[in-house]
């Protein structure tokens, strides 16, 4: 099977609270869909650079859900990213772990009947999680990246960009805070989706340990 394949569009400056990044715009071979590099730094033919994959999340990363823990993911990455001068965060637009906005708002109606997130999807006809990661993949070839730190606490993540190639030499942590909008969906991710989670009520700010903790990718 052929893999997909990415074309670079165009790059361009985006100043931030955290500092200056670059945001590439990327099409490619698989889906209609545009998905994004933010980067920041030397990443080129470099070694352990600092990469978070995140899925879109409108209600999370626009509109500040306490539902899921995606925006304070997104913001924590950048800050990490920014703290160690360099790092790429790549946007994938697969929103709701894959099945898209609607279906997510469908989902979480069906939550709030007291369903969990895997059920819901499941009722809905879907996958519990329906996301593909090839095009991260090719994305982090074009960067010219050589090996991975990847800031994540789903081991899904970790053997799907192997798979494809991506050399990955550790896993960063990355847990935000438990709150009663969110504790059933993390406590969810933690026994059914075999996310790596200590479900504890801390802020990130137990986690900023210099430069940041990292464990060994296997």
């Amino acid at each position: 099977m052929t893999k997909p394949s990415v074309s670079r569009i165009t790059c361009a400056r985006i100043p931030t609270e955290y500092g200056d990044f670059q945001l590439c715009y990327y099409t490619n071979t698989l889906d209609k869909k545009e998905h994004l590099a933010f980067y920041m730094g030397a990443v080129t033919e470099m070694d352990n650079v600092l990469v978070r994959i995140h899925s879109e999340c409108f209600t999370g990363d626009v509109l500040g859900s306490r539902r899921c823990d995606c925006g304070e993911q997104l913001n924590r990455s950048l800050q990490l990213i920014a703290r160690r001068g360099a790092g790429v965060l790549v946007y994938l637009r697969q929103e709701g772990r894959g099945i898209g906005l609607l279906q997510k708002l469908r989902a979480y109606n069906l939550q709030d009947q007291g369903y969990d997130t895997v059920d819901a999807n499941l009722l809905l006809g879907h996958g519990a999680d329906e996301r593909d990661y090839s095009l991260a993949a090719r994305i982090l070839e074009d960067l010219g990246v050589k090996s991975v730190l990847v800031m994540t606490n789903n081991p899904l993540k970790i053997s799907a960009l192997e798979s494809e190639g991506i050399r990955v030499s550790a896993r960063v942590p990355l847990e935000g805070e438990v709150n009663p909008d969110n504790e059933s969906y993390l406590l969810t991710k933690a026994q059914r989706m075999d996310h790596l989670l200590r479900l504890t009520p801390v802020s990130y700010a137990a986690n900023l340990r210099e430069p940041y903790d990292c464990q060994p990718a296997d």
